[in-house]
């Protein structure tokens, strides 16, 4: 993250000529009231597949070594139920946002290094399993090893590690932070060190903590320089990364790991469609890694995973941009076909104003609707206009003053810290209706559920009313469809399915609004959908 201090998507029909045709603010009035609110034809195609969707999830990154390590066991379990529980209490609301993907940060040893580091702060900072690449300790990161056992104990199905620097006993500079511009940090002749360092580290979390890792990504945000003090990081060439995919893959087979690496993690999606002025040796990531006619494919290789990822950060402001971003990143990843776009990294650092967040911006954390409903029209557009098949949120917990969490931690007193000791061995739990928003997707839509045709909607022109987006089980006839309501003003629908019919007609709401958080209700006709103002809401039904 940069801070300032399998089918194929049929994406593009009617979208991609609307890229500049994005309604405007919504100018309805504040009425709730639906008593006249006209009925709209949903109509949900079950026979028309487009994605298939593989999971949702969020980062351990930077919080969760320290509270994994130090806080209380029962508040421990209750940070991991809220991100992790696939349960349901007695009324059957779930206990928390069932997340299918947890990311863990492989760290890179300035945490031993301490402030001569130079990563002013101290939780940014990560532990290292060695400091030679000859002795390993698999004592470190005990904090985010213990959320990873929480994640598998709940039925997380996938863990991914993510780096955002090579050990600092390999880099250049000694550090975890870059000092030369756009290369990447790292020792001449040291990329099969790199690798090792990976693969043992993979094995022995398997061996010694029981923990497989399905998912490598290596490089984060290539794109930055990342020579500043905030945090680790480091630039990478194309190159770079060609060169070190093409080691590390042969490595991980060779050590029995199914380990699937994952390229990409570009700092927002321009890179990964276009060439960016300044930037061209990082840039255009889809045809450079898997166009037909590239010298540098890498889709043949084992131990690679046929997707690309990229974050949501900075274009997701103004609208328009939004849009026409994620048509483009989808247009370049139909033409290369056969891989799949994941956004893998997301919270808020436009700067919109106060009519769309509190604040205007990402300072001062925000618990509401606000923030949950911005966050759930990102993710809308992103699997509706990009076609993306995973949805990762940044940085789960937050101790901060900021928008970057899902569950925020504070010591009663304040709304967040900076200084070291701040939440270090306890703190308040405060949940957000952004966990319980995203919950709207991540409880209910499954790896495997395929994505399936609304003809009625067109997410790309509905930013600021209601985006639909619905999801088929074909295994276990499940019907899920999740509205993102916008408007101030309740919106009602008439559900006409065809590739079949709904059980008893019943569908079942899940709702998340200033007062509900993903709270069930009672089940409802398939042709009385109706959906507050402000308010995501899942409908879970069956068909035959």
């Amino acid at each position: 993250m940069k801070f300032f201090n399998t089918t194929k998507v049929s994406l593009l029909c009617a979208g991609l000529l609307l890229a500049n045709t994005i309604v405007g603010c919504d100018s309805e009035s504040d009425n709730s009231n639906s008593e006249n609110a006209a009925v709209t034809s949903l109509n949900v195609n079950l026979d028309m597949g487009l994605q298939t969707m593989e999971s949702f999830g969020a980062s351990d990154a930077w919080q969760c070594n320290f509270i994994g390590k130090n806080w209380p066991s029962d508040k421990r379990n209750k940070i991991a139920d809220l991100l992790f529980s696939q349960a349901v209490d007695a009324d059957g609301n779930p206990k928390g946002i069932g997340l299918s993907l947890w990311r863990f940060n492989l760290g890179t040893g300035s945490a031993e290094q301490g402030d001569a580091s130079d990563i002013t702060d101290e939780w940014r900072r990560t532990e290292c399993f060695t400091t030679n690449g000859v002795s390993y300790d698999m004592n470190k990161q005990a904090g985010q090893v213990w959320f990873m056992k929480a994640a598998r104990e709940r039925g997380v199905n996938k863990l991914l590690a993510f780096a955002n620097s090579a050990p600092v006993y390999l880099t250049q500079n000694g550090k975890a932070h870059a000092a030369i511009k756009e290369f990447y940090n790292l020792k001449d002749g040291k990329m099969p060190d790199l690798a090792d360092f990976w693969t043992t580290s993979l094995d022995k979390l398997k061996t010694e903590h029981g923990l497989t890792i399905d998912y490598v990504s290596p490089f984060n945000e290539p794109q930055y320089e990342w020579d500043g003090s905030g945090q680790e990081g480091s630039p990478a060439t194309n190159a770079n990364i060609y060169s070190f995919v093409n080691i590390l893959s042969p490595k991980l087979q060779a050590k029995g790991l199914d380990a699937k690496i994952v390229v990409g993690e570009a700092g927002s999606y321009e890179s990964l469609y276009k060439t960016v002025s300044g930037k061209e040796s990082r840039s255009n990531q889809i045809d450079y890694f898997f166009a037909a006619n590239s010298t540098k494919k890498i889709s043949g290789l084992s131990n690679v995973k046929n997707t690309i990822s990229g974050h949501s950060y900075w274009q997701a402001w103004p609208l328009n941009e939004m849009v026409s971003s994620r048509q483009a990143a989808a247009s370049r990843i139909q033409s290369v076909g056969e891989v799949s776009l994941w956004s893998s990294e997301y919270c808020v650092l436009e700067s919109p104003g106060t009519a769309e967040l509190p604040g205007g911006a990402g300072a001062g954390r925000d618990l509401g609707m606000s923030l949950a409903l911005w966050t759930a029209r990102i993710i809308s557009t992103d699997i509706a206009v990009g076609g993306v098949t995973s949805w990762q949120w940044w940085t789960a917990i937050s101790r901060g003053d900021y928008k970057d969490g899902l569950i925020h931690v504070d010591d009663g007193a304040s709304n967040g810290a900076g200084n070291a000791d701040y939440c270090k061995n306890d703190g308040y739990i405060r949940d957000s209706k952004t966990l319980w928003a995203l919950g709207n997707f991540s409880f209910f839509v499954k790896p495997g559920m395929v994505r399936v045709q609304i003809p009625t909607i067109d997410n790309s022109t509905e930013l600021n009313n209601v985006m639909v987006t619905a999801y088929k089980d074909a295994v276990n006839k499940k019907l899920v469809i999740v509205a993102v309501n916008i408007s101030k003003s309740a919106k009602k629908y008439n559900l006409k399915l065809s590739g079949g019919t709904v059980t008893d007609n019943k569908l079942t709401p899940y709702t998340t609004s200033e007062t509900l958080s993903l709270k069930k209700g009672t089940a409802v006709d398939a042709a009385s959908l109706e959906i507050p103002a402000r308010s995501v809401v899942t409908y879970v039904g069956n068909y035959k």
